[in-house]
């Protein structure tokens, strides 16, 4: 792992970070050294350890890049429990993040009971990034077909998350000869935790929604129990997509399987945030 992979930066303060289990793990004692300000971030950790012991329970012990240079065993959050940890800083600097998490579980029960919410947060998210009109409203539709297919194999013994990723890769080499993780390395796309669909052309989403789609009827009308019967019907699904797919690549005379991707909003993104931190720095 890189250097630029291992550390994300918070108000130009890095905090260390390693991928395991297939998620990122933060440093707790960069996490309290932000928030807090602490010159001793390590005697801090032990004293909140203490008044709330539950927290050791939160976190791995993995090894990291310390001061000294050497690699040492530092304790560990997932993303969710970064959150639960910043819940037990008493900081003025960790205030505006417990108004956000409280906000964002307001925010989740008004999507629960109104579905449409949550499909405006979702289009919001892809404008602000700069994505087109046109491929945001494909992506929503696909994330809605994407959850029917989901909801069905739950729904006849598809719990396991490998057994996800492997129906998945089924329908995705079926219909672009590819699996996710090696489209990914086609597209040019190195972090793990980017989604192959942000970065799919408008020809690409339409054929993952018709691969999915087919799958979910085709899994409703046989009765599919279990893994094997959803995988049969996923490669299935994923066929009728690839001749979908070939019949338009010969009319037109080009592959539908493209290497462009949308990093490049990322890149945006960033530089528009630093130039935001810089004038608000200027401002102060």
């Amino acid at each position: 792992m890189s250097k630029e992979d291992a550390l994300v930066v918070f108000q130009d303060r890095n905090i260390r970070r390693s991928w395991f289990e297939e998620e990122w793990y933060y440093s707790v004692t960069d996490i309290i050294a932000i928030l807090t300000g602490s010159k001793d971030e390590l005697a801090y950790w032990r004293k909140l350890k203490q008044r709330e012991p539950q927290l050791v329970t939160i976190c791995h012990g993995l090894r990291m890049p310390a001061r000294d240079g050497k690699m040492r065993y530092t304790d560990c959050v997932n993303t969710k429990n970064a959150f639960r940890l910043i819940q037990s800083i008493p900081s003025k600097k960790a205030e505006p993040f417990k108004q956000w998490l409280a906000q964002v579980g307001k925010d989740r029960i008004d999507e629960i009971e109104d579905p449409e919410l949550a499909q405006d947060r979702v289009r919001s998210y892809y404008e602000q990034k700069g994505y087109p009109p046109e491929w945001i409203e494909k992506r929503i539709r696909g994330i809605a077909i994407r959850q029917d297919l989901t909801e069905e194999w739950k729904g006849r013994g598809v719990e396991d998350q490998i057994e996800f990723a492997i129906l998945t890769n089924e329908i995705s080499m079926a219909t672009f000869g590819k699996t996710v993780k090696e489209y990914k390395e086609f597209k040019g796309i190195g972090r793990p935790t980017i989604n192959l669909r942000d970065h799919m052309t408008d020809w690409e989403l339409i054929l993952t929604m018709i691969g999915e789609k087919a799958t979910t009827d085709i899994t409703i009308s046989r009765d599919d129990q279990g893994f094997d019967d959803c995988r049969s019907s996923a490669n299935e699904g994923g066929t009728i997509a690839r001749n979908t797919r070939k019949e338009i690549e010969e009319k037109t005379g080009r592959s539908l399987v493209s290497d462009e991707n949308y990093l490049h909003l990322n890149t945006k993104k960033k530089r528009k945030f630093k130039e935001t931190n810089s004038r608000l720095d200027d401002e102060e």
